[in-house]
């Protein structure tokens, strides 16, 4: 690295070395706040202003930052989450909460998704510290994008940042990203009657009922296959997997109650909500002449599949600056969020996606430099001409 890896090492393995754990379960969820009170201290010594919020409802435990250089309208928005998935320790062969440098990669929980993306951005911006900046950059760092996408959701609740552009700066080979599906993941809980199996006529079986359930969601997926459609993907159709079914407690009962779990990945142009009302009218006319209670509940409130601006400027640049065309991906992220406040978004950053989420994650070190290149580019063409 030919920029002052000294200064960049020490900033990722600064990033790295503060546990953020976001999980759904309560027992190993993490405060970011560590996360956020480094980054908020590193980028105001750059000239940055930086405004920590607190995410509503997480109880002072989660929070986001803005963090803006230059005033005004327009500008361009750099983000991330700084959160990390829940990790195996015993897997690692390396200190996860430690940078360690081998082999011509970075290793390190977060390093690639995404908490190493901050500290390049800092060193991006480093040679331009000197410009006026006629529209303003701003970095936002989020929360719990691996669980609730809570901070990006607060974040379009509150309609700020606001900019002409923004990146969101996951792994992605540092191919800029102009679609990706949507997920949303719900439950269907059955209540019938139980009783003893001898006499069917005792009770009512919500394993029974279940199983008209699973056929008809079948039905659906294959619908929805036919419905919707888009080459851009690699499996060009929405999925619908049925993932974990409980139910009952003994064989010589009568099934009382049963859930099932599924997830639905999402085309352009499919909506959350008109999906599950769809399920919920399927799920209701073949349990109503059953007698059999349901409730259907998403199990978080799911991330609407992303398409960026048919003629966005911000792709057409990224594809000239990378020698990339843009691409589609499988995985889901924030850019809906910070599309529906208005700005043309794009997903790109170093990094490969096939090392987010496992033991020994890592960044290739010969993905900093393109990358540092490209944003000192993007930020000189959104916030100094």
């Amino acid at each position: 690295m030919s920029v002052n890896s000294k200064v960049l090492l020490r900033q990722l393995n600064d990033v790295v070395s503060l546990p953020s754990v976001s999980s759904a379960n309560a027992s190993i969820d993490t405060s970011n706040k560590a996360v956020i009170d480094y980054l908020a201290n590193q980028f105001e010594a750059l000239g940055f202003d930086c405004e920590i919020i607190p995410i509503p409802g997480s109880e002072e435990a989660k929070f986001n930052l803005i963090a803006t250089l230059g005033s005004g309208p327009g500008g361009l928005v750099l983000a991330g989450h700084t959160d990390t998935v829940p990790l195996d320790e015993e897997l690692w062969s390396v200190n996860p909460f430690s940078v360690t440098e081998k082999n011509g990669k970075l290793y390190g929980l977060g390093v690639t998704d995404m908490k190493g993306f901050f500290p390049i951005i800092m060193e991006a911006v480093k040679p331009l510290l000197e410009n006026d900046f006629k529209e303003p950059l701003i970095v936002l760092a989020t929360a719990d994008e691996e669980t609730s996408m809570q901070g990006a959701r607060s974040i379009a609740a509150m309609g700020r940042p606001r900019a002409r552009a923004a990146i969101i700066g996951e792994p992605t080979g540092l191919q800029p990203v102009k679609a990706h599906k949507g997920i949303m993941m719900d439950s269907v809980r059955l209540l019938g009657q139980s009783g003893h199996s001898s006499d069917p006529s005792l009770g009512n079986n919500a394993l029974d009922a279940m199983h008209a359930v699973i056929s008809d969601l079948m039905h659906y997926r294959e619908e929805l296959k036919q419905r919707y459609s888009s080459e851009l993907f690699s499996i060009p159709y929405p999925t619908l997997n049925l993932g974990v079914i409980h139910g009952g407690d003994n064989p010589n009962r009568i099934c009382g109650h049963c859930e099932l779990e599924f997830d639905i990945r999402l085309m352009p142009g499919m909506h959350i909500e008109t999906t599950r009302a769809e399920i919920r009218n399927r799920i209701s006319s073949l349990m109503d002449p059953l007698g059999i209670q349901f409730e259907l509940a998403p199990l978080f409130t799911g991330v609407p599949a992303f398409f960026a601006d048919e003629n966005s400027a911000l792709l057409k640049t990224a594809e000239k600056l990378t020698g990339h065309a843009g691409i589609s991906v499988g995985f889901g992220t924030e850019g809906p969020f910070l599309q529906e406040l208005g700005m043309d978004t794009i997903i790109m950053g170093p990094g490969n996606i096939d090392q987010a989420h496992q033991p020994d994650e890592y960044m290739s070190i010969d993905m900093i430099e393109p990358c540092l290149d490209v944003l000192t580019k993007m930020i000189r063409h959104h916030c100094l001409y």
